[in-house]
């Protein structure tokens, strides 16, 4: 311990005494750990992370997939993670393995709720609530941080509504007042109580860009929200989680769980037709660890922050490399210190732990100044990927594990970097280095040094072509053709069975909604929908032509008032759209867009015929609506999906069927309007207080549940790929202005160990011009190399990441030449400098040294 102290205070002496290299390194250090640390910060915050809840270890999910929302009917892959009310009942009786098994809605996202608190000139809030089994929070092992959590009795048919509200809802919509626990509450318009308060940092079962604000009991869905699904056996709606017991065969009981859902679903409606029962077979259920909760947010962003942390690396693995090259410059500056040490009997091993001390101790400096830089780039890079989101349960600071991330990395770097510099010194003989330094070349920059910097090259060119080829995905996918017309064009979400409306009621509402805003001045068109384009919802079905064989293929559908496609600026390019005479009780009727004609007809004009939804055995008709129109090919829900098949039915009219008593007009959820937009002749200033102030005055419950201009709509569905293509410019910048340090000091060193040579030539007639071309050529060929290494690596790596490209699938000439261009315009910027220095050395003093 005494000589390692000795080492520790030795070099903290010999960094004292080189401020520039020191600084140089530390800055290099903190970016290229501080890089890697925030996006490890996002990857452990995101992929790594467990629910805050009591031994998560213990929780076993039953599926594993990021199936959503409803899914009624058979799966084709045979793979299930959502289930039935029925099926969760009876898994529950039937696996004794678990100690306990809860369910949870799997959509709550999709459909906030209005709640407002009893008593006067109290103000009605959209929010998202989730509905769970009653002994949800008992499985996660949780206590209330006021009054209690749901239980059992609550989750009876027939029981109160009752509701647990999260906690950082308390804090900031009532400032944790006690007195809330206990009061009534009026949910959608149906009374309730707030009997508790969930903990303090507990965010649901999963996380989500918008967790739930209130918890309540799933048997009080359908009295709330009208769920039809609640109660089917074969629609299946819930996620589900358990505690295994101690000693539990994990494999064994997947089995068993597969062998009883087989059972369950064998005499269902669903599974009754030959194409359903040949999947009947594949049934099956994978068991996943629980232990953090649903994973949808999870997968989806995987590849993403997968990609980034190899990126960061590859920046760490170019800084690496530059201060390799900086210490090789600085072992040979200290070639006559290390001599004399080594004359005077300091073996080489000890020579060597001491400058890999003075490099251990750089990189633990260098990681806690990238501990700083990661806090705050692990802030900007959750604004980038979450804007507008604040109530995230994604916390930025850096935890335990980020800090031993953090701690590793350097230490990892401080013996990467410092090894080979060390070696190589310690290696310097004590004769030949103290003689005087000859005219000769041969103490040139090392093949390591030239090797080091065409490794910066050839990953800086590599980087620089993944950022070019996510740029110009980005701006392909922005500038697509969507088909749709955002300009001074509104979207209000809505919520109408939130405010209490009916079925029944929502055709005046939908009239009502239209006239009020048509008399505001400046409005052009009003248009209400299910969703609307390029927002992350899609409704589907199996599609089956009257008359013709069904050919297993299904489509997107959206329900829509009469101005909804002048709204959004989707064109009819064949029959009709909607009119205000397409109403609940007229003649069922469809539109569908181009893609269904070439899915479902062919070459055949479709006007005329009649289709219904197909794979459903209890909905026996395929006549129930007639097409009238046909419209562009709008781009809903992404981009990336191509070949999009949908259709559109009138807002009030039923979906899919002509009658079915087991599905009532009172439980068709597709009757209610999820969105209104609103064209308007110009930019309408403060549009979205009119447009709740106008709501409100048709009834004060019906509240905005989100509210932005379309294209703020389209652009938030470009979030991730907007980060992708920052993230990897900003990796690529710093990767080409490291490489260009390194190029640059080596090519300095280069100059500055051929004084003597250069000054020989000078003075036998060399023109200034030839001594700069003789130091560039030495530069540009290392950078040359490095791009002819480069060059192929970043053609066969885009194999890797084109799944994540928006149709790219090679690396194109222009981005190709690009990247070139650049990192060789910085090559020589890197070289001519020194090489200007060399041209300018005076060939008398030159001759004088040594």
């Amino acid at each position: 311990m005494r000589i390692l102290l000795q080492d520790a205070s030795y070099a903290l002496r010999r960094l004292r005494k080189t401020p520039g290299f020191t600084v140089t390194v530390l800055l290099t250090l903190a970016l290229g750990i501080g890089a890697n640390s925030a996006i490890f910060t996002l990857v452990n915050a995101i992929l790594l992370r467990n629910l805050p809840v009591t031994d998560p270890s213990t929780l076993i999910r039953i599926g594993d997939s990021d199936q959503c929302c409803v899914n009624s009917g058979w799966n084709d892959d045979g793979d299930y993670s959502l289930f039935s009310t029925e099926t969760y009942s009876m898994f529950r009786k039937s696996l004794p393995e678990f100690e306990e098994l809860a369910a949870m809605e799997s959509g709550y996202a999709w459909r906030p709720i209005t709640v407002r608190r009893a008593g006067p000139q109290t103000v009605a809030k959209s929010v998202m609530a989730t509905f769970v089994s009653g002994n949800y929070f008992r499985v996660f092992g949780l206590s209330p941080a006021a009054g209690r959590l749901l239980m059992d009795a609550d989750d009876q048919k027939g029981a109160p509504i009752t509701a647990v509200m999260s906690y950082d809802t308390w804090q900031q919509d009532f400032a944790a007042d006690p007195a809330v626990v206990g009061s009534n509450f009026y949910i959608n318009t149906k009374p309730a109580i707030v009997i508790g308060v969930a903990p303090r940092g507990f965010y649901g079962d999963r996380i989500d860009t918008n967790p739930p604000r209130y918890f309540l009991p799933m048997n009080a869905m359908d009295e709330i929200i009208g769920a039809p699904y609640f109660n089917d056996p074969d629609s299946q709606w819930a996620y589900i989680i358990g505690r295994v017991k101690p000693g539990t065969s994990i494999p064994s009981l997947q089995v068993k769980a597969s062998a009883l859902l087989k059972q369950e679903f064998a005499p269902l409606k669903t599974y009754t037709d030959p194409r359903s029962q040949k999947a009947l077979p594949r049934t099956h259920v994978v068991l996943a660890p629980g232990g953090g909760g649903i994973q949808n947010m999870q997968q989806g962003y995987k590849d993403h922050l997968q990609l980034l942390q190899w990126i960061a690396g590859l920046v760490l693995l170019v800084a690496c490399a530059n201060i390799a090259n900086l210490l090789l410059v600085r072992g040979m500056s200290r070639r006559a210190e290390l001599s004399i040490r080594s004359a005077l009997g300091a073996q080489r091993g000890r020579i060597v732990r001491q400058l890999l001390t003075e490099s251990v101790l750089l990189a633990g400096m260098g990681g806690l100044l990238g501990l700083a830089v990661s806090y705050l780039g692990a802030h900007a890079l959750l604004a980038l990927a979450f804007p507008n989101q604040n109530n995230m349960p994604i916390n930025a600071s850096p935890s335990p594990l980020v800090i031993g991330f953090s701690f590793a990395l350097s230490l990892f770097t401080g013996v990467l970097f410092g090894l080979a510099p060390a070696l190589l010194a310690a290696r310097t003989q004590p004769a030949e280095a103290l003689r005087s330094n000859a005219r000769t070349t041969a103490h040139g920059s090392s093949f390591l040094q030239r090797a080091l910097v065409v490794l910066q090259a050839a990953l800086s060119l590599v980087l620089l072509v993944a950022a070019g080829l996510f740029a110009q995905s980005l701006g392909k996918a922005e500038n697509a053709d969507m088909k749709l017309d955002a300009s001074n064009r509104y979207i209000a979400h809505i919520n109408p069975q939130a405010a209490g409306y009916k079925n029944t009621e929502v055709e005046p509402l939908y009239q009502s909604i239209e006239d009020r805003f048509h008399a505001i001045p400046g409005v052009l068109k009003v248009g209400l929908a299910t969703y609307t384009p390029m927002e992350q919802n899609n409704w589907g079905s199996g599609v089956k032509v009257q008359g013709e064989p069904e050919i297993n293929k299904g489509a997107s559908w959206v329900k829509g008032t009469s101005e909804y496609f002048d709204s959004v600026g989707t064109h009819v390019v064949m029959g009709r759209g909607f009119t205000a005479q397409d109403t609940l009780n007229a003649p069922p009727v469809a539109v569908v867009n181009q893609e269904f004609v070439k899915q479902f007809f062919g070459n055949r004009n479709p006007i005329g015929h009649r289709f219904g939804f197909s794979g459903v055995a209890k909905i026996p008709q395929d006549g129930a609506h007639e097409i009238v129109g046909v419209v562009q090919d709008t781009t809903y829900t992404s981009v990336y999906w191509k070949d999009h098949a949908m259709y559109f039915l009138p807002l009030t009219q039923r979906a899919g069927i002509e009658s079915d008593p087991e599905n009532p007009l009172e439980k068709d959820q597709s009757m209610y309007a999820g969105a209104l937009v609103i064209q308007t002749a110009h930019p309408i200033p403060g549009f979205e207080k009119t447009v709740a102030d106008t709501l409100a005055g048709i009834n004060p419950n019906l509240t905005i549940v989100k509210f932005q201009t379309f294209q703020q709509q389209i652009d938030d569905r470009f979030i991730e790929e907007r980060l992708i293509a920052r993230l990897t410019s900003l990796f690529g910048l710093l990767a080409l202005l490291l490489a260009a340090i390194g190029l640059y000091g080596v090519t300095a060193y280069t100059v500055v160990r051929r004084t003597p040579e250069i000054g020989i030539r000078m003075a036998l007639g060399a023109q200034r011009g030839r001594v700069i071309a003789m130091v560039m050529r030495g530069a540009m060929l290392q950078a040359l190399a490095g791009l002819a290494i480069g060059a192929p690596i970043a053609i066969l790596c885009v194999r890797y990441v084109k799944s994540q490209l928006y149709e790219i699938t090679n690396v194109n000439l222009t981005v190709m030449t690009s990247a070139i261009v650049t990192l060789s315009v910085a090559a020589a910027i890197a070289g001519i400098i020194p090489a200007k220095r060399a041209a300018s050395i005076d060939p008398v003093r030159a001759l004088r040294i040594d």
